[in-house]
């Protein structure tokens, strides 16, 4: 694929001196101005899918702009790890933690700028009427989340064929979102799917509380502004046996990063 990385660096911190936009400043805390602003940038994207617009390198500058949009809201950004990407030679299986929907948000610009991705997510998110287009548009291997073993036969199946044909996976392993990760709830999908496409994995460690969940519309909720967002990737492995070493490794990942960031 021919690639336009918007971030050309291994990393990326939002300007100290970035300057917040001034309605979202009267806003006074709320989501009044991010909101709809959001949702008209939603709306945009379903527009292209609709009129089979929607390529890949539209969805990754879509989904830079809404990263743009959430630093004009006070959101500092902290990105690592960007070259680990890039540094199999063929597609692989993002494995990350899931925290709010921010991260599905960010993650097509990051990763979608560089090589072929899809997702793996909810079914119902594909027949959504204001995600729905852009969603089948992305190709992604949905789910029903009601049968573990249906579901995993989906992933199991789509997901070896994606990759098959040069598409790497982003795997949420997790049922839902969740602020305090538990690796109890994390479960091996990932790893099962890298283990039979026989593609390396690459352990994602995220926190993106800064994007509260809300009370009347899930996906916009409140903006913590005070929070700082930490997204990192790391180094690309291969699984050698049974997967269970990986399967911690990536768990280990994420629980030592989100440990350095506690502090801030």
């Amino acid at each position: 694929m021919s690639t336009n990385n918007f971030i050309q660096t291994d990393s990326y911190t939002t300007d100290v001196n970035h300057p917040r936009n001034i309605w979202d400043t009267l806003s006074l805390g709320t989501s009044l101005y991010f909101g709809p602003k959001f949702l008209s940038m939603l709306w945009g994207s379903r527009s292209l899918a609709i009129q089979n617009k929607f390529d890949t390198q539209t969805w990754a500058k879509r989904s830079m702009d809404i990263m743009h949009l959430i630093e004009d809201c006070g959101a500092k950004m902290n990105i690592e790890g960007l070259d680990n990407i890039d540094k199999s030679d063929g597609p692989v299986v993002f494995i990350s933690n899931h925290m709010s929907m921010l991260e599905s948000m960010i993650f097509p610009g990051l990763i979608a700028s560089r090589r072929e991705v899809t997702f793996v997510v909810k079914k119902s998110l594909t027949t959504h009427s204001l995600f729905g287009p852009t969603m089948r548009a992305r190709k992604p291997i949905a789910v029903e989340r009601k049968d573990p073993i249906t579901d995993f036969k989906m992933v199991m199946t789509e997901g070896t064929e994606a990759i098959n044909n040069g598409t790497s996976v982003v795997i949420f392993p997790q049922s839902q979102r969740m602020v305090q990760f538990d690796p109890e709830k994390f479960n091996t999908l990932g790893i099962k799917l890298a283990k039979k496409s026989k593609a390396q994995i690459i352990p994602v460690a995220i926190k993106t509380d800064f994007w509260g969940n809300g009370t009347l519309a899930k996906d916009i909720g409140t903006l913590k502004r005070n929070i700082p967002v930490h997204i990192k990737f790391g180094e690309p492995f291969s699984i050698e046996g049974p997967g269970k070493k990986e399967h911690q490794q990536v768990i280990d990942f994420i629980q030592s990063n989100l440990a350095i960031w506690s502090k801030d």
